[in-house]
């Protein structure tokens, strides 16, 4: 399996991104298909919609969303369906929407993949 990297969604696609992977739970508002280039899109890898609506009203810290994300992850099989499709992959560019690009739940995921 090769390396995951993360990317927002409204970059501009790029070969080097390998298999793009949409891992937000929400479609990216006014964003095309064409446009997003996707090969897959896995919402079921996301954070749950009661943990995600948590975490965007300001009720965690990011610290506290991202353990909450990763405790969720362990029993997701989700992952282990990403992880089927990335076998055969040298990059797996991991797409989201958030404006933040530092804390967001694509953070958390490609650091528990890479794990």
């Amino acid at each position: 399996m090769g390396e995951f990297r993360i990317k927002r969604v409204y970059a501009e696609p790029a070969d080097s991104d390998g298999l793009r992977v949409l891992v937000d739970r929400l479609w990216p508002r006014g964003l095309s298909k064409e446009r997003a280039a996707l090969d897959h899109w896995q919402k079921a890898i996301s954070p749950s919609d009661a943990l995600r609506k948590e975490f965007h009203a300001g009720a965690l810290s990011f610290e506290a969303f991202a353990a909450r994300y990763r405790d969720e992850l362990k029993g997701n099989t989700a992952v282990a369906e990403l992880l089927g499709l990335a076998a055969g992959a040298e990059v797996v560019t991991l797409l989201f929407g958030a404006k933040d690009e530092e804390e967001n739940h694509a953070v958390v995921l490609k650091e528990f993949l890479s794990n």
